[in-house]
């Protein structure tokens, strides 16, 4: 195989389960590809946050002037997303080669190891970490925490930044469950950050049991609304004052606060001065974080993959905040489109957001999980009176119609906006149609593209 997207395809059928929790097959391919990584490494869990927490750690150690990795999931456009040193996605020859690397290993024995996609990624990836010889890389869990692959890497910090219910056929159906699986990336004697105001007893439980350097938000570090944006609070004392991030939403700060008291208990090992996570702070960008992008036909187009309730109230309330800002934005119009995964929490994700809403632009995924989008307008009609839904077989062809809509408003107002959320598929799928300019050029079109409405106006 000779080009990544061959090498993909193929290790998406190397394990008969999408997701195979464990860690004996990934500590068993770590011995045979003897990845022995010297440099530390943060391990970043949590139900929301994680991927923030990691972009900000990424940019405050790149600011810092050290040789970073960083490893995420999933990823919305390319593969590439997924695997980044100094920032930059790494190129596919360097992927294809990580793929090959562990792939021999998996074969080159008596017993062949059967690896899930989301296990081959993550060996591939520190290989190519090792390789390169960075001095601190950054892991993102993929789900849960004690039995997740990442966790087969030991780390020198870990942060868990929040605790909500989401992936319960993995994990258990309460925040106690959840908890517990979470505080599986603690460590005896290591920084265990928790960046949950209210933590499971599970999780304190499970860090003090092993004796780890547990920190916990509001108790051990904090953060505190300054003139001049913000300040880091650690032990009762103010140790910087600093910019708001660049990602919106004041939850961000609690992200910001997770990623400082992780950077301070390696200070010892990696130094970081305070103007390096004053410019971090000012330079953080992440896709898909109620990310603002232009449209050729609607005013604002806003992308967040919030795709659990926990998630969906913290984009509510960024959407109230827009609301307060002027009074022209008290009567603008919102519209959703809108598509999740069918075992997620769905009502819970419309409840939180019924208030912000509109109209609905309801979507198909094509995902082997994905609900249909006519059962979605069907919650969405049970739990808001006199709404509209509108019903489409994608994403694009519902943010196309949102467009055509939101133009034809009679009362046009500048602050008119549609929110693409509800999963990671769901905003990928925008985010190539808006990529493809000949596409977005085709808005102009005047016919409805919806195969079915429900209390359409």
């Amino acid at each position: 195989m000779q080009d990544l997207a061959s090498w993909l395809s193929y290790i998406e059928g190397l394990h008969p389960k999408s997701i195979a929790m464990g860690l004996d097959r990934v500590r068993l391919m770590i011995a045979r590809l003897q990845l022995d990584p010297q440099f530390p490494i943060i391990t970043v869990a949590g139900t929301n946050g994680k991927g923030s927490t990691c972009a900000m750690l990424e940019q405050i150690y790149l600011q810092a002037g050290y040789h970073v990795a960083c490893y995420t999931s999933p990823h919305l456009l390319r593969y590439n997303e997924r695997v980044r040193v100094n920032g930059i996605e790494v190129n596919d020859a360097d992927l294809c080669a990580a793929f090959s690397a562990v792939d021999a290993a998996r074969l080159g024995h008596d017993q062949v190891i059967s690896l899930t996609y989301f296990e081959v990624g993550t060996l591939a990836a520190m290989w190519h970490f090792v390789q390169t010889g960075v001095e601190i890389a950054i892991l993102e869990v993929g789900l849960g925490g004690r039995l997740d692959a990442v966790n087969a890497f030991e780390p020198s910090c870990a942060v868990v930044t929040s605790v909500d219910l989401d992936h319960q056929d993995f994990l258990g159906d309460t925040r106690e469950s959840i908890g517990y699986e979470k505080a599986g990336v603690y460590r005896p004697a290591i920084a265990a950050i928790c960046g949950d105001a209210n933590p499971p007893a599970s999780l304190v439980a499970q860090a003090h049991e092993i004796q780890a350097d547990f920190m916990t938000m509001h108790r051990d570090f904090d953060y505190l609304m300054h003139a001049d944006g913000w300040q880091y609070k650690a032990n009762e004392q103010i140790r910087y004052t600093l910019p708001l991030p660049a990602l919106a939403g004041q939850y961000q700060l609690n992200n910001a606060a997770c990623a400082i008291a992780a950077v301070e208990s390696l200070q010892a090992r990696l130094p970081v001065a305070q103007a390096a996570i004053k410019n971090a702070m000012q330079l953080v960008r992440l896709a898909g974080r109620f990310q603002t992008v232009a449209g050729l036909y609607s005013p604002r187009v806003i992308l967040d993959v919030a795709h659990n309730p926990h998630a969906a109230r913290a984009l509510a309330a960024n959407l109230g905040e827009i609301k307060m800002q002027s009074s022209s934005a008290v009567t603008a119009k919102t519209f959703a489109v809108f598509a999740m995964l069918a075992d997620k929490d769905i009502k819970g994700v419309i409840d939180a957001l019924k208030h912000e809403v509109d109209a609905w632009y309801v979507a198909d995924i094509y995902h082997a999980r994905g609900a249909r989008a006519i059962d979605l307008a069907k919650l969405i009609n049970s739990a808001i009176a006199d709404v509209s839904v509108k019903v489409f077989t994608s994403a694009d062809d519902a943010y196309q119609q949102a467009c055509i809509d939101i133009q034809a408003c009679v009362q046009g107002n500048e602050n008119d906006k549609i929110v693409v959320f509800g999963s990671f598929f769901t905003v990928s799928t925008v985010m190539q149609f808006l990529s493809n300019q000949s596409c977005e050029r085709k808005l102009g079109i005047e016919k409805s593209i919806f195969k079915e409405s429900s209390n359409a106006p």
